[in-house]
């Protein structure tokens, strides 16, 4: 690990302010000075010398009103600050959105739950070997230019959607899938003052620029996500396929959020994880469900649109399927809830 400054923000305002020192316009994940709140990705990245900050900034004391979860009108408010254990064993939560519960259960041990806050949980970087080890000199999203090695390498574990030549990494994330399936918002606060924005516009597919992961202007905190009253937040389930049964990153993973009367799909909102660049929504998916009802024919159709611009690359052939194959499971799980 790189000698670096450690500064402890007062306030908000003192961490936006010490996170835009320097910051000119390099994107996020390679500005100068780096927020750390729960530590559990950046840290890791800096002993690997993959994240080389000149400044970390603490935030955990700016603000204890950023960790509350609150009901509102417009539906749920998690506090970015607040650990993914907390909002997880919420019982709002766990009660009218458990998507996002699951997601939560199923993404991390216990350690790491109790550590690691929801606003870096959407924000930690990919898993890909390449990226991570610097043996490997070829990675667009670590040196901008340098190549993808993982094109030609070892990529069982990489995307299938929203790929492109310039990188297959594959967003490591379980939370961000069951905030796309719920239309959530984003809540920011930057030099600029503070905005809102779907969380589906907050990440970004690699295309010629990998590196540059979000739409996150350089001084911006997550400081909140906000999840709709909706009525199809209660039918919710949040499927995870992996190697091992315990803590492990998705192979392939669905966040599927169903609004039915009589047994017909009057909305439906599906998350994709394991398989795409980014937190991904299945679009294509959704229409295919809305206003008829749900058999395993018609998940397997709504499978096949989700699927049908997956591009694979040497190993991963076999995620086009287990992708397909978890969006039917997960589909037909939310279709016999009784809510």
């Amino acid at each position: 690990m790189r000698p670096f400054v450690y500064q402890r923000a007062a306030s908000l305002a003192d961490a936006v302010e010490a996170g835009s020192q320097g910051a000119g316009r390099l994107p996020p994940t390679i500005a100068a000075a780096q927020y750390l709140a729960g530590g559990t990705t950046l840290l890791d990245l800096m002993k690997l010398d993959v994240m080389r900050p000149e400044t970390v900034v603490d935030i955990n004391g700016v603000d204890p009103v950023r960790r509350r979860i609150e009901r509102r009108p417009d539906g749920l408010r998690l506090g970015a600050f607040a650990t993914m254990a907390e909002a997880a064993d919420h019982a709002d939560v766990k009660r009218d959105y458990p998507v996002v519960a699951q997601a939560l259960d199923l993404a991390a041990s216990p350690q790491l739950r109790n550590m690691a806050t929801l606003g870096g949980n959407v924000l930690q970087r990919t898993r890909c070997p390449y990226f991570r080890d610097q043996k490997y000199s070829a990675c667009n999203k670590r040196d901008p230019g340098s190549g993808c090695a993982a094109l030609e390498g070892v990529n069982r574990k990489h995307a299938v959607l929203g790929v492109s030549g310039s990188c297959i990494a594959t967003y490591p994330g379980d939370f961000a899938q069951a905030l796309v399936a719920l239309d959530a918002l984003v809540e920011i606060v930057g030099p600029d003052g503070g905005r809102v924005m779907p969380f589906e516009a907050l990440h970004r597919e690699p295309g010629e620029t990998p590196h540059i992961e979000t739409n996150l202007a350089p001084g911006e905190i997550i400081v909140g996500f906000v999840l709709p009253a909706a009525a199809w937040t209660r039918r919710s389930v949040y499927l995870k396929i992996r190697d091992r049964q315990s803590y492990e990153f998705a192979l392939a993973s669905a966040a599927v959020a169903l609004d039915m009367a009589d047994d017909v799909v009057n909305a439906a909102r599906i998350g994709l994880g394991g398989v795409a660049t980014r937190p991904w929504r299945a679009r294509e998916a959704e229409a295919v469900l809305s206003g008829g009802k749900i058999d395993r024919a018609v998940a397997q159709r709504a499978a096949e649109a989700a699927f049908a611009g997956a591009r694979t690359s040497g190993d991963n052939q076999y995620k086009r399927e287990l992708g397909k194959r978890t969006l039917v499971r997960a589909l037909l799980q939310a279709a016999e809830l009784s809510v």
